[in-house]
């Protein structure tokens, strides 16, 4: 009887309908603690720069002896000139400011607190000692009067170096910075090598300036064309695809053709005719086409192949591309999905650099060899900026990871809600009340497990940097292979890590059970991964293509109509490579939403199989692949064997 019951009981679970979307409870609450844990430490970092003075020395700036500039000082035992009242002296000069130091990116120069920036070019101390007369502002060195200036015999070492540039107080930092930029000329060459000339860099600034509103204009058509180009691909999908995989096919056999012709137009040529000395080269370019010839056949083949396996597959690439347009119909939010994580990560990155600014001018003051002050922190608190270099790579891979999260519940609301008309008002927000009522945990475990990764590479990219130049063949290969071990794992993981946070969406389960669970099923459907990833990823790439070279057209159009410049290299860079980060904004989405609809697609086939009581959730287009692929099943027999094995286990129960 027992065994009766057991029996009907198990029948009845059997039987009964997976739900998804159910079941929500907290998950990876640990890693959450320990992400919380951290960001407080990150804030503790900015509390003590904050603290020690940094920011008042960084805002206000400080002299050579450590006098902050705009107030009162007090005495630094040892070091001569400090402790000075500065509250008329709010600017800082640089007796030499073109003076620079590339390797240690500083100023190598004796900073004076000032009353005011020359904002003319002073050519003799003449003009000096007249600017400090009228201004009140003396731009040697304290311990020189203003009426010393051309009599001393010192003025050659106290005082700024002639001519002394016109220069004008940076805004909110009051430092006085060369008006002309051909100061930094050094500087400039070694950002920007191929600026040999100033007169070359000042065109293409001016180019800039000067075009402003076309560049403006055509961001903002790139930013049209990208939303454009979503909505077309839903429609195109179909003709595109099939488009894309006829002329690739195509141009193989072109190509190979071609290279099978010259190869025998070649062989058949009269060779009596050929000099002695050009014989040995004409049958060297001979064997050259023979090789080229039966490198292409052997290309061709393969593909060939690959397309003859993956030509199934190609039809849910097809479908889910066409389900993707649908998604954005009923959830058009998340096209606006990249602008708030792009001011998310702009406002954790302006804070990031502030404190890391801070953390330049925190610290004890330290007399250098020169005699002047520097600011320097002893002890273990000098590792900080180490704390903040991690904080910068793992908030910023969870600022990314709250993205797909957000895009991947969204679209996991939208796929199992069998009517639509009963999706939540808006998606988008119900899956950011999710994610932070349940899920931050592991996003901060998912985006911790990459900051694992890039730190390493980023430490041996370092290291190769350094040592350009210096170590030898066997080192710099190792080198380079570990760094690109490391950033293949990395694609690896950021692949794994969105799918799981997907399963999570789904399940609510926590990271390690979610990436289990995702990694289980692409690899049971890994032809069909491959599929998507190749045809997909190659779709969206001529996408991004596509509105960068109209952008581009548009761009010279536009700049060839305006005459008022010589130099359009700048502004139409600009125009370019922001169309590229537009359209791989938008289209990364895209992309986004179809791996989500892809893993969904697996799961629900995997639970269900369209029996009453488990139906499937899927769109009536998916629906129609699904059928298509049973009735191909049922009619290739024991022919459709490998298709049949790969289906199994998307049907089977678990």
């Amino acid at each position: 009887m027992g065994c009766c019951s057991s029996a009907s009981s198990a029948a009845q679970s059997s039987k009964r309908e997976w739900k998804p979307l159910e079941d929500r409870s907290c998950t990876d609450i640990p890693w959450l603690l320990l992400f919380i844990l951290f960001c407080i430490g990150m804030g503790f970092i900015c509390g003590f720069s904050i603290a020690t003075g940094a920011a008042a020395r960084l805002v206000s700036g400080y002299d050579s002896y450590g006098n902050i500039c705009g107030q009162k000082n007090a005495k630094l035992e040892g070091i001569p000139n400090s402790g000075m009242d500065h509250t008329h002296r709010k600017y800082v000069f640089f007796l030499d400011p073109c003076n620079l130091d590339l390797i240690n990116r500083k100023i190598k120069s004796v900073a004076l607190c000032v009353a005011a920036c020359p904002r003319q070019e002073l050519k003799t101390l003449s003009d000096v000692q007249k600017f400090a007369e009228i201004n009140g502002s003396a731009l040697c060195s304290y311990n020189l009067k203003p009426s010393e200036y051309t009599t001393s015999s010192k003025s050659s070492v106290l005082c700024p170096k002639l001519p002394v540039p016109a220069s004008a107080p940076i805004p909110f930092f009051h430092r006085c910075a060369p008006v002309n930029i051909s100061c930094y000329a050094k500087f400039a060459e070694a950002l920007i090598t191929f600026v040999s000339d100033n007169s070359v860099l000042h065109r293409l600034i001016s180019g800039v300036m000067t075009s402003k509103e076309i560049i403006l204009g055509l961001c903002l058509l790139s930013l049209v064309l990208s939303m454009i180009l979503m909505v077309i691909i839903r429609y195109i999908s179909r003709v595109l695809v099939w488009i894309l995989t006829i002329l690739v096919i195509l141009g193989s056999l072109g190509g190979t053709g071609v290279l099978w012709w010259l190869y025998a137009k070649q062989r058949r040529s009269p060779k009596e005719t050929v000099i002695p000395e050009q014989l040995q080269i004409a049958e060297d370019n001979l064997r050259a086409l023979l090789i080229y010839a039966i490198s292409a056949t052997v290309f061709t083949v393969i593909l060939f192949l690959i397309m003859l396996v993956m030509r199934k597959r190609v039809a849910l690439t097809i479908a889910l591309f066409h389900v993707a347009g649908k998604v954005f119909i009923h959830l058009p939010l998340l096209v606006f999905q990249p602008f708030w994580t792009f001011f998310a990560l702009v406002l954790f990155w302006v804070y990031w650099i502030m404190t890391l600014l801070f953390l330049g001018t925190t610290g004890s003051a330290v007399q250098n060899d020169q005699g002047f002050v520097e600011f320097r922190i002893s002890g273990p608190l000098q590792y900080m900026w180490w704390y903040h270099v991690v904080g910068l790579i793992w908030i910023s891979e969870f600022i990314l990871a709250c993205q797909q999260m957000t895009v991947a519940g969204a679209v996991v609301t939208y796929y199992f809600t069998r009517d639509k008309r009963n999706l939540p008002f808006t998606p988008i927000l119900a899956s950011v009340n999710r994610l932070i009522r349940y899920h931050l945990g592991t996003v901060a475990k998912g985006s911790f497990i990459i900051t694992l990764v890039k730190i390493p590479r980023m430490i041996l990219m370092y290291i190769h940097s350094q040592l350009k130049g210096k170590e030898n063949a066997c080192a710099r290969c190792v080198l380079k292979s570990c760094i690109c071990c490391l950033w293949c794992l990395e694609k690896c993981l950021n692949y794994l890590n969105q799918n799981a946070y997907t399963a999570t969406a789904i399940n609510s389960t926590n990271f390690c059970t979610s990436a289990k669970d995702a990694f289980v099923i692409l690899v049971e459907n890994a032809l069909r991964v491959a599929a998507i990833n190749t045809v997909g990823d190659f779709m969206l790439f001529l996408g991004k293509v596509l509105i960068v070279c109209s952008t581009g057209l548009a761009g010279i159009m536009l700049l060839n109509y305006q005459q008022d410049y010589t130099v359009w290299v700048l502004p139409l860079i600009i125009v370019c490579l922001f169309a590229f980060l537009v359209a791989h904004c938008f289209l990364s989405i895209y992309e986004m939403v179809v791996d989500v609809l892809f893993l969904c697609f697996a799961i629900d086939t995997k639970y269900n199989d369209g029996s009453p009581g488990r139906e499937f959730y899927m769109d009536k287009v998916l629906m129609e692949f699904v059928e298509n692929s049973r009735k191909a099943m049922k009619e290739a027999g024991k022919g459709g064997a490998a298709d049949a094995r790969e289906l199994k286990p998307m049907l089977k129960k678990r």
